[in-house]
């Protein structure tokens, strides 16, 4: 854990709302928060996330620290759950969402109400709830068509898949409800997150999981285009540290977006072939492997590359780990739990 984010929890004994609690990044926030002594509510309709994630987290943390969390099944779309779960918190970090482009062009409908209205919901019972800061998952994928590298977080394009509308809308929202009601958010444009107890099964896994799944399984591994596409990969950790800074972050940084990433781009070409060596180690048959190319996917930039000299600045982020140092702590969690 970095050591000034254990410092500055040390300080305090806050309650947090931790929404999708039972998803890849929520569950990771519950562990870090609870390891640290704070009291923690989630909350999760188990739609994306899974029950299994938090038996990790308990297993991960002493009995004392568990018995300070709360979980609450319910939706965001539904609005007295959305009262409920924000009664008496002091931060919200709003993780809920379906995520994917894939999944939002096949179903913007769905991802709509999800994004929107449940957004919309949480903010409304946040600030009636009197929370000390909204931080919410916002996107990359707000860029858009911006053909800017890095990425600089005033400058945005149009965006390509009905996902990003929904991200992009989120961050209108939230400046309406600093305008209009002085209600402080902050909203964390994610690039990438990688890291355990990403979901390698389904449609619309994420790329890194998918690709230890298949080549610890044998099987092939599919990169859409030619595999010169680029993102800047960021490690779960480095995006843990990133919430926390933003929910104890002074007034003069609210009501603003930062990009959360490492500042480093890794090509598709790249990344396989450090996942390829890493599983190698364990399955030596996975060395002889080799990606298959398939077509450009819909609604995917080629480029992202963030700039986080905002963060940097205003928050005191410090991502701790590159992709490759990443790769190297997730590596044991993918082999030891999809092997």
């Amino acid at each position: 854990m970095n050591t000034p984010i254990k410092e500055k929890l040390s300080t305090i004994s806050g309650k947090w709302l931790v929404t999708g609690a039972a998803g890849f990044i929520g569950s990771n926030l519950i562990e870090t928060l609870l390891r640290n002594d704070q009291q923690v509510t989630g909350l999760d309709n188990f739609s994306t996330g899974f029950q299994h994630n938090l038996d990790q987290v308990q297993e991960a943390v002493t009995p004392e620290q568990w018995n300070r969390f709360t979980f609450i099944k319910g939706d965001i779309c539904d609005p007295p759950t959305c009262e409920k779960a924000c009664a008496n918190q002091d931060y919200v970090l709003h993780q809920a969402a379906l995520g994917s482009v894939p999944r939002s062009v096949t179903d913007p409908a769905t991802t709509n109400a999800n994004n929107i209205t449940g957004f919309l919901n949480m903010l409304v019972a946040a600030r009636d709830a009197k929370v000390k800061r909204f931080v919410y998952a916002a996107s990359s994928s707000t860029y858009g068509d911006h053909p800017g590298l890095p990425k600089v977080e005033d400058e945005i394009g149009k965006p390509l898949s009905p996902y990003a509308v929904t991200k992009y809308v989120n961050e209108l929202y939230a400046d309406v409800f600093a305008s209009a009601y002085g209600f402080k958010t902050i909203g964390l444009r994610y690039f990438n997150v990688f890291g355990k107890r990403q979901d390698p099964s389904g449609a619309y896994a994420a790329v890194i999981p998918l690709w230890f799944a298949s080549l610890i399984k044998g099987e092939t591994v599919f990169i859409n285009g030619d595999g010169e596409t680029s993102r800047d990969f960021c490690y779960i950790d480095n995006t843990v540290q990133a919430n926390i800074l933003a929910a104890l972050s002074s007034d003069d940084a609210a009501n603003k977006v930062y990009n959360v990433a490492f500042g480093q781009r890794t090509t598709l070409n790249e990344l396989f072939a450090m996942i390829r060596d890493r599983v190698a180690t364990r399955y030596p048959q996975a060395k002889e492997s080799q990606p298959e190319y398939r077509d450009f996917r819909a609604g995917d930039v080629r480029h992202s590359l963030a700039d986080i000299s905002r963060i940097k600045e205003l928050l005191g982020y410090n991502p701790e780990f590159s992709v490759t140092q990443g790769l190297d702590v997730a590596a044991d969690w993918y082999i030891n739990n999809l092997g």
